[in-house]
């Protein structure tokens, strides 16, 4: 496997090995793999694709070798480099006697002439004829958009879709697009591995809906609730333009960005299918099909909607389903998610600090400028959300469920968590989590976490008109909690 610290080749791994196959990685920085959940279960092997001698120790005893990298957003060389790669990876494989190649590239569009195309499309398609002529048999599958929480096609979508409501676009949103669910990606890369001997050739991949890129960001609005957009294509920005205009609009690297747009120039649909003829779909799977686009949009946000912020992107420690975020994904994977940590040494038993983060709210209060509390109540009131009014059940415990003056009660974990999930109105979702933990002198630490989920441009503009207070709010908290375990 090369590429397991990328976006397919980090969600590709776990899916191998659970089909039984013992997997090892050729990374450059095995250091970079260590914070995979499945870290523990492969065989690591440091060298470079570029590199012949550790390309070929790396290839020793391999069945089936997965070519995952490329050169995008390294540089004006990027197509030597990747040229370079692949021959070489192609010629190591050959001398190790490897029965397969599985190559993932991107989808080029029917009746385009190659040097008209995009530099970062037409180093993919060189890339799987250089494999393919490798004399090791070869299947490349050729994608457009994948859809999934960490892909950059995809994060590009969401920002863009996320942050405006109104939008004056290139020309390339009229552009057809045919999109595909990284799940059926996944599930195509691993039947791959079992492909007759005499398969040496191209496949389109691709979902079941074709779209333009303005459909995609009108469904993408209307999964994640978001009103529909405003779109306005101006022809005159070019592919280089609209890609600093990507870069100042969401936070993919304008390196990315800029092949991705210039990818879009022309319609990628699939010509064929012939691979779902090769790899057919388990009859124990409950889509029953090709996941749509708007399926694959609903699973790639479900981490947010369904509100389970511990185990997302930024500290996962347990892989979910292949559309959910990984820890290592790129920092502007997964969407914005704005955070306020603050933590204190408290110089009491972490018991006595729990009955105090347990008891908080109602009659308690909330240990923090008590006006501030008392005039976001009154805000809330006034458009029809629940204020401070709730109070709480009991006065000592919780319990999951419980509501407690705006919020309610998500999870607890007697004598550690209390997790609580806002209900009060407001343009997104937003969770505040008050933690009881040792460090590793034994002492007792109090960590407070409030996470805001923005919804759509409303959302950002919310979060950053509030932000100046939170040293007053949620400073205090911190100060005041600890001041009141130690009472």
């Amino acid at each position: 496997m090369t590429g397991a610290s990328g976006y397919i080749g980090g969600r590709l791994v776990p899916e191998l090995l659970a089909a039984g196959y013992e997997v090892r990685c050729l990374a450059r920085t095995p250091a970079k793999l260590r914070d995979f959940p499945w870290a523990g279960q492969v065989e690591t092997v440091r060298g470079d694709v570029t590199d012949p001698e550790s390309t070929r120790r790396a290839m020793e005893g391999v069945d089936v070798a997965y070519y995952l990298v490329h050169a995008l957003g390294t540089g004006k060389g990027f197509e030597r480099t990747d040229r370079e790669a692949a021959r070489n990876f192609g010629e190591q494989a050959n001398r190790a006697g490897v029965g397969r190649i599985v190559y993932l590239g991107g989808l080029t569009p029917a009746g385009v002439a190659e040097h008209e195309l995009s530099p970062h499309l037409r180093s993919r398609a060189e890339v799987g004829r250089i494999l393919m002529d490798s004399g090791v048999p070869t299947a490349a599958l050729r994608a457009a958009v994948i859809i999934g929480s960490g892909s950059a096609s995809f994060e590009m979508l969401r920002y863009l879709t996320e942050r405006l409501p109104l939008m004056v676009t290139p020309s390339w949103v009229r552009t057809r697009i045919q999109p595909v669910a990284v799940r059926d990606v996944l599930r195509l890369l691993v039947g791959c591995a079992r492909l007759p001997e005499d398969v040496n050739r191209t496949f389109d991949v691709g979902g079941p809906d074709v779209l333009t890129y303005r459909d995609m960001m009108q469904r993408y609005a209307r999964v994640a609730g978001l009103p529909r957009r405003l779109i306005l294509p101006l022809p005159v920005l070019t592919p280089g333009l609209s890609s600093h205009w990507v870069g100042l609009i969401t936070p993919v690297p304008a390196s990315i960005a800029r092949p991705l747009a210039e990818s879009l120039r022309h319609e990628v649909v699939c010509a064929e299918h012939d691979i779902e003829q090769y790899v057919p779909r388990a009859a124990q799977d409950q889509d029953g099909g090709p996941i749509g686009f708007e399926r694959a949009v609903e699973l790639a946000l479900r981490r947010v909607q369904e509100a389970d912020v511990t185990t997302r992107w930024s500290n996962a420690s347990v892989p979910g389903t292949p559309s959910d975020p990984l820890p290592t994904d790129p920092a502007w994977a997964g969407g914005s998610l704005y955070t306020d940590l603050r933590e204190a040494v408290v110089d009491a038993t972490p018991e006595r600090l729990w009955r105090v983060i347990e008891g908080i709210g109602g009659e308690n209060g909330w240990y923090s400028f008590p006006l501030a509390w008392a005039v976001r109540g009154w805000m809330d009131r006034l458009v029809g959300g629940v204020g401070l009014r709730r109070g709480r059940r009991d006065a000592a415990r919780l319990r999951v469920g419980d509501s407690l003056d705006f919020w309610r009660v998500e999870e607890i974990e007697p004598g550690k968590l209390l997790r609580l999930r806002a209900e009060m109105r407001v343009p997104g979702l937003a969770w505040l989590e008050l933690a009881v933990e040792r460090d590793e002198r034994g002492r007792t630490v109090y960590r407070q976490r409030a996470v805001f989920h923005p919804h759509g441009l409303a959302g950002h503009a919310y979060w950053w008109s509030v932000a100046p207070f939170h040293g007053v709010v949620f400073g205090g908290m911190v100060r005041n909690i600890a001041a009141a375990a130690t009472a």
